[in-house]
């Protein structure tokens, strides 16, 4: 599920920023972008993610600002005494001003510019602010994926409503079947023989029945309502079932295929197309969930 989340914090002269953003996509992938020196946070972080997100593509970018930690400015000293010699040298072949110490400063090298180094003390404060700030990014964005969730799960749960109507329909057709393959039967040997006597009412029976073994999808529609079940529990289980439900689709489908395949007329080929049309959509809600 796609979501959105930015968290805010400061500490120690440090502040930031965490941008935290997930898409869709079939396993757990999470991705981090840190500022130079903070890779230490990375294996924290990537836990709080796996602990908190099982399905979906995860980015978690830090933007650090430094402007509050203010540097310590020092002289070098041999690089000061290297410009005023050859200040002096060309003092002696130019007619100029002596140089100003303004303008020595800002000579390149002269001034040198250290940052402060924090202790140890004051580097894991700093970090576990910016692992809370994290968190509270990732509930935010667990907040805006839960109300994408349960939109989804209305739209997934009209997908399973129409699975169980159509499945629902060809139970009601299939109990018709005996009766319209024995009229088929009947049709096709007077239209061999002049007399359908010719065969005897043993036969027929026979010959209904092999037909309708081949054409018997009971355990299809037994199976199908099964899954149907299993799919309303699972919506209903107040955990991560993306992957499950995504198996379960492909369950679905090869049930509508095999009935397809048997149907023995336009109508039940026509409910197991409508089967199979309404669970390709399933599916691909299915891919957004967790």
């Amino acid at each position: 599920m796609t979501g959105f989340a930015r968290a805010e914090g400061t500490e120690g002269g440090y502040g930031w920023a965490w941008e935290v953003r997930s898409v869709n996509a079939k396993a757990l992938d999470i991705r981090l972008r840190l500022p130079p020196g903070f890779e230490r946070l990375e294996g924290a972080i990537r836990g709080v993610v796996s602990k908190n997100v099982a399905r979906g593509s995860v980015n978690g970018t830090l933007a650090l600002d430094r402007s509050g930690r203010t540097p310590t400015l020092s002289v070098n000293h041999e690089a000061l005494d290297q410009v005023i010699q050859l200040a002096a040298d060309l003092a002696k072949r130019v007619d100029a001003e002596k140089p100003r110490i303004d303008g020595l400063l800002s000579i390149r090298g002269v001034i040198e510019t250290t940052e402060p180094q924090d202790s140890e003390e004051e580097r894991e404060a700093l970090d576990a602010a910016i692992r809370k700030s994290f968190g509270e990014a990732l509930a935010a964005l667990q907040k805006a994926r839960a109300e994408e969730g349960a939109r989804l799960a209305e739209v997934v749960n009209a997908h399973i409503d129409e699975i169980e109507v159509l499945t629902g329909q060809a139970v009601s057709h299939a109990a018709t079947q005996p009766a319209v393959l024995e009229a088929r039967l009947r049709e096709q040997i007077k239209s061999l023989f002049e007399e359908e006597a010719r065969l005897s009412e043993e036969r027929i029976a026979q010959e209904v029945a092999l037909l309708l073994v081949k054409a018997d999808v009971r355990e299809e529609l037994d199976r199908l309502t099964a899954h149907i079940g299993a799919a309303r529990e699972l919506m209903e289980a107040g955990e991560p079932v993306g992957r499950r439900l995504d198996f379960l689709c492909q369950e679905f489908n090869r049930e509508a295929n095999t009935l397809c395949s048997k149907a023995s007329d336009i109508e039940l080929t026509r409910i197991g197309l409508d089967l199979k049309a309404c669970i390709e959509r399933l599916r691909e809600q299915i891919q957004n969930i967790e």
